[in-house]
């Protein structure tokens, strides 16, 4: 029978035979077949390669010594971090260390290290503490007897300065005074009268019981010991009349008038 147009015949085996395309080649690494450059028509080819500076880039940062660069950066940076921190902390807490507390075997470790001291050494720094202890203890004493020293001689001073001023108040000056010019001017002394006043305004502010604690002298005049009044009157402890003859008594005997004694005063502070 004669074949119709349009068929074919068939092979042995009843299959269609295909053509087979020619064996691919592996893909390179622009990602096409064939070694060669890309080509777009190419079918088989996938997305286009990177461009030139990209593949660069990627080939140094995957390269052996670019990863090791990288590590030791990061290694010194955690490590100035680290430092850093330490740095700005709080330094009146104590190091983790020493927070923490030695071990049996760190302690054991640090006696072991130091060295046993010398004994001469040793008694030598003892000698020194126990000097240094005595001198403070000695300063310490001396100031303490300095101060009530001080202080006793503070309230002597005051003592006197308050005498001094209840003298130049008595109410009985003035009339002291009265009799004290009377009898210098029965002396023949008028002209020494204000030496006399000066004089013994200085010794007694004119007070018949004026007595300095320091020497004894009593009196007016000041008589040194006091009892020296008594040849002038058994009175001599209250009567001013009785003090002021004695007075004048003894400045006849040693000055010859009140403006010798008033001098010798003012050369002396004593007559």
């Amino acid at each position: 029978m004669p074949q119709s147009h349009g068929t074919r015949r068939r092979p042995a085996g009843g299959r269609r035979s295909r053509p087979v395309p020619p064996p691919r080649a592996a893909a390179d690494e622009y990602g096409s077949s064939g070694g060669g450059p890309y080509d777009p028509s190419d079918s088989h080819g996938g997305p286009p390669p990177p461009p030139e500076k990209k593949r660069r880039v990627r080939r140094v940062l995957t390269s052996n010594v670019t990863i090791t660069v990288v590590a030791i950066a990061a290694l010194g940076t955690a490590v100035t971090v680290v430092d850093l921190g330490g740095l700005a902390g709080d330094d009146t807490k104590p190091p983790k260390a020493a927070a923490a507390g030695l071990s049996t075997n760190d302690m054991l470790a640090k006696l072991t290290s130091a060295s046993d001291m010398d004994a001469v050494a040793a008694d030598a720094i003892a000698h020194a503490k126990e000097r240094a202890y005595k001198l403070h203890q000695a300063e310490l004493k001396r100031l303490k007897e300095k101060a009530k020293r001080d202080a006793a001689a503070r309230a002597k001073l005051k003592a006197q300065q308050e005498r001094e001023r209840l003298a130049k108040m008595n109410p009985s000056a003035a009339q002291n005074k009265q009799y004290g010019r009377k009898m210098n001017a029965l002396k023949g002394w008028d002209r020494c009268w204000p030496s006399l006043l000066t004089l013994w305004n200085h010794e007694s502010g004119w007070n018949e019981r004026a007595e300095n604690p320091s020497s004894g002298a009593y009196g007016i005049p000041q008589a040194l010991p006091g009892s020296k009044l008594a040849s002038a009157g058994a009175d001599w402890r209250t009567s001013s009349p009785t003090q002021i003859a004695w007075g004048l008594g003894y400045i006849k005997a040693r000055y010859k008038d009140p403006c010798g004694a008033w001098s010798w005063w003012q050369a002396h502070n004593w007559y």
